[in-house]
């Protein structure tokens, strides 16, 4: 899971968040980490930063934090937390998944885990169609993730199979913008996203009552 440095996270949601942008970028990853530890089908996360400060919280919750070291990108990144992961435990399948998923459900994401068990590699598709939320690559397959522009179209280029269940609506819900955050609130929020949303006057009284 790559987690930017919080100065440049969620800098479309600046105007919303005003202040607390920060705080959001990081209560976001924060009940995305928690959601995937709390997935029966999920071995470890392996979060992929170089801010000491979402490094620290993350790590508190369970996941295992390692530095960007390759520092060349996003997908590079991912590729790095790969090998740890394979180095780790070489014969599990490995998978990249956004830091901003607050709506995340365990049973959800249990259910794409075993639909990408039957196929090399596999993705989901952010809701907008666009991007990709997750990706997966089987033991001894090549990991080679897409992330960024119109992944979508990427993944399927490079022969990943697209997934498309139903009721996973929370595995496909990524939020960069203020419409994402208010879609995920009717999803349900984690606990952390819910306190910082609380806050932001552009959510109104919606926090609390939805989900």
């Amino acid at each position: 899971m790559p987690v930017k440095v919080l100065a440049r996270a969620k800098t479309r949601l600046s105007a919303a968040a005003g202040p607390h942008r920060e705080a959001l970028a990081l209560a976001v990853a924060a009940d995305t980490v928690a959601a995937a530890l709390r997935c029966d089908r999920v071995q470890s996360v392996i979060v992929v930063t170089d801010d000491p400060l979402p490094a620290a919280e993350l790590a508190a919750l369970g996941a295992a934090v390692v530095p960007d070291e390759p520092d060349a990108g996003l997908n590079p990144a991912l590729v790095h937390g790969a090998q740890r992961s394979r180095a780790i435990a070489p014969h599990t399948g490995v998978g990249a998944i956004s830091a901003d998923l607050p709506a995340l459900r365990p049973d959800e994401l249990a259910r794409v885990l075993d639909a990408a068990a039957r196929l090399p590699v596999a993705f989901v598709p952010d809701a907008a169609g666009v991007g990709t939320t997750l990706y997966t690559a089987r033991p001894g397959v090549p990991f080679s993730p897409a992330f960024g522009g119109d992944s979508r179209t990427a993944h399927r280029a490079r022969g990943a199979g697209e997934l498309l269940l139903d009721g996973i609506d929370s595995v496909r819900r990524d939020v960069d913008t203020l419409d994402d955050l208010k879609a995920a609130l009717t999803l349900g929020l984690g606990p952390r996203t819910t306190a910082v949303a609380a806050r932001l006057p552009a959510l109104g009284d919606s926090v609390g009552t939805a989900g």
